[in-house]
């Protein structure tokens, strides 16, 4: 055979055995309705991959898998498919309080194991969970006799997007949530004209990357959220942007003073890398996948914790009527101010009460390099005497809630965890809401590493021994562990109520909440603070506002959920104002929750009904445009009459021009009513849905007559 036929020959043979390589069949799974695909291959270069299709469309194209580490060479290519299992699982499990009492878990999963070819054979799992509201993967690292502790550089987790979406995002900052959202498509998304902002000294951003929830909607109008779940002993996960490909690629928090992203010891997993998808906006919040990722309740019995609504010394500070430090002169947490929140707080169906200020030191908790040691967590200033506060508290049925400002120096607060919980079970308190603000010492960690994830995690699991619920400020994200850890009741995470009374931008804009209901909030609880009646912040802060109706900050203990909520206002400002009734009959946790409309950004209506009673509530708002929304009460039992009390915008109310003009409606309503909802620019209306007794029936009009 002449030598150019068997070179040729050769290299057929080549090319060959590379496609068969390259189109060696996909594993698939889907979600049990079969809409959701997830197609899992190698590539050409024998690294694993995958592609996700819904209804047959393609939402993400051929994305990559792999990791880089110090001193050992990448996970990329050069895999072999070694192992695969497919099951399922459909099961509906209660959680002790929350949005709804049951949640259904149906998925369908594929787990497939690849291997290196060369001698290391360093071997992984990537794990697909594919549900009908979304998907969840992760990779598992077993024991194995060539893989031990690994320090990792990077985990390359691509999202390769198949269009220029429209998208609502924060940057990746490695300290805080505390920007606001964006709306942009992919292509503008400009992370660095975020850094240096006034209000935010303790921002970071590193690369061109989003923070995550990140909710974009496609040409085709699905819509999509991007996030983590369960979320241990590990950094906390932004996505770098490719602005001309929409290539969206993990870029882990990582720790300057370390070098490195995580450090790790063989056997691990890492946290869930998720996609929501729905058809509507509303599909979004009512999904369950963060939560469903997660393992099951560790704690058993916590009916310790009681959602409730609490008032607090905390607003004046934010007012500048009062101060946290006591050398001020104008120190809040006193004995006596306490007791006048907590005779507030019994006479209008609120539970609780948070005190900031009451412990010694914040004279120097911010602004000074070496903040270790400032706190102690146990010792009252001269003028607050903690176990009277209790014991008044106690008497009227208002508990208290401590607080804990670590002043971002979390070592200082590992020393003193045990000492401050047995402080708190010792006098009956149940609850403490945590602060990091400032920079992370020891310098070189963020917020957001792998090393603060662990703090927060150890703060979690030391109060769960002490029968401690925590509310955690400046936190590491919500990722859904609320299910495995259920006192870890909510957290701030965001841009919150106090930008209005302080920051120097203008404050919240009227289209924030519309946003965060559809970014954060997919997330989980939010300790947002709503209900300001004082909406111009007169005599305090003549240069800021809150840019919302009142009706708005009535709707938003429906809209925006947390199983504690803040009557945040000073008790003055609530004193014989009608739409205060509003506040004492609300719900804090839910047997059930349905959104009834919405679009990102602009609206978004929610119904949610009290767990334990008949009784429904309803908030719906606005961004800065007027909009009249049709609702349907077809969520009500059928043939039962409800006596609904509706707190609407008035006529000429505007966020700016007229915020306090509300009207109070009464009539009757049933599963067949039909409404029309009018929101006033950055306005929203509330709604109690009671039923209806005797009289009412007798003395109510039903809707629309």
């Amino acid at each position: 055979m002449p030598r150019k036929t068997t070179f040729s020959l050769f290299a057929l043979a080549i090319l060959a055995f590379a496609a068969c390589r390259q189109e060696q069949p996909a594993l698939e799974v889907s979600s049990p309705s079969g809409k959701l695909k997830v197609e899992l291959l190698l590539d050409g270069k024998g690294q694993p991959a995958y592609l996700v299709t819904y209804d047959g469309k393609l939402l993400v194209d051929t994305s990559t898998l792999g990791f880089e580490f110090k001193d050992a060479s990448p996970l990329a290519g050069g895999m072999e498919l070694t192992g695969q299992a497919s099951s399922s699982k459909n099961e509906t499990w209660e959680m002790p309080w929350g949005e709804q009492r049951e949640v259904v878990n149906h998925y369908n999963e594929l787990a497939a194991t690849f291997q290196e070819s060369d001698e290391l054979k360093r071997t992984y799992r990537i794990v697909f969970r594919v549900y009908d509201d979304g998907l969840g993967f992760r990779y598992e690292f077993p024991e194995q006799p060539n893989l031990k502790d690994v320090i990792i550089m990077d985990e390359n987790t691509q999202f390769q997007l198949t269009g220029d979406h429209t998208c609502w995002w924060q940057p990746g900052d490695w300290d805080i949530y505390e920007h606001l959202y964006n709306t942009a498509r992919i292509s503008d998304i400009d992370a660095f004209s975020k850094r240096g902002h006034p209000n935010l000294a303790q921002s970071f951003i590193p690369e061109n990357a989003v923070n995550t929830p990140v909710t974009m909607k496609t040409a085709d109008g699905l819509y999509l959220s991007f996030h983590e779940a369960a979320l241990y002993d590990y950094p906390g996960m932004t996505l770098k942007v490719d602005n001309n490909t929409f290539l969206l690629q993990s870029e882990l928090v990582g720790s300057d003073r370390l070098k490195l992203k995580a450090e790790k010891t063989v056997p691990f997993e890492t946290p869930w890398r998720t996609m929501q998808v729905s058809e509507n906006a509303g599909g979004l919040i009512e999904s369950h996948l963060i939560l469903n990722l997660n393992e099951p309740n560790k704690l058993g019995d916590v009916s310790w914790f009681q959602p409730t609504k609490y008032v607090g010394i905390w607003w004046e500070m934010h007012l500048g009527k009062s101060s946290w430090d006591m050398a001020s002169g104008r120190h809040g947490a006193t004995t006596e101010n306490a007791r006048r929140y907590i005779d507030f707080a019994a006479a209008n169906n609120i539970g609780g009460l948070l005190v900031e200020g009451w412990n010694t030191g914040w004279e120097h908790w911010i602004g000074f390099e070496d903040r270790e040691g400032v706190f102690d967590f146990v010792t009252p200033y001269p003028d607050y005497d903690l176990e009277e506060v209790v014991r008044y508290g106690k008497e009227k049925g208002v508990a208290l809630i401590m607080h804990h400002e670590t002043s971002a120096a979390p070592r200082t607060y590992d020393q003193q965890l045990d000492t401050a919980f047995a402080l708190m079970q010792k006098l009956g308190i149940h609850a403490v809401k945590t602060g990091y603000v400032g920079k992370i010492i020891p310098k070189g960690e963020y917020h957001h590493g792998q090393w603060m994830v662990n703090h927060y995690q150890r703060v979690v699991e030391t109060a769960a021994r002490y029968q401690v619920a925590v509310n955690a400020h400046e936190p590491i994200k919500d990722t859904g562990i609320r299910r495995t850890w259920p006192n870890f009741i909510s957290r701030e995470g965001l841009r919150g109520q106090e930008f209005n009374a302080w920051a120097t931008d203008g404050g919240n804009p009227p289209e924030h909440l519309p946003i965060i209901a559809f970014t954060r909030m997919l997330a989980g609880p939010i300790d947002y603070t709503p209900g300001i009646f004082n909406i111009k912040l007169d005599p305090y802060k003549p240069d800021n506002q809150v840019n919302t109706t009142l009706a708005q900050q009535l709707a938003l203990y429906v809209v925006i959920y947390s199983p504690i909520q803040m009557a945040a206002d000073l008790p003055e400002f609530y004193d014989n104002n009608p739409a205060l009734q509003f506040i004492r009959d609300v719900g804090v946790n839910w047997e059930t929750s349905k959104v009834l409309n919405g679009e990102v950004g602009d609206f978004v209506t929610i119904a949610r009904q009290e767990r334990g009673t008949d009784k429904w509530f309803l908030g719906s708002i606005t961004d800065e445009n007027s909009r009249n929304l049709a609702v349907k009460l077809d969520f009500l039992p059928a043939g039962k009459k409800y006596a609904a009390t509706l707190y609407a915008d008035g006529a000429d109310a505007h966020w700016n021009d007229d915020p306090v003009n509300f009207t109070i409606q009464k009539f009757l309503v049933d599963s067949a009513t039909e409404m029309e909802l009018r929101l006033a620019p950055g306005g929203g209306a509330a709604m109690s849905l009671l039923p209806a007794t005797e009289e009412d029936l007798q003395s109510l009009k039903a809707y629309g007559e």
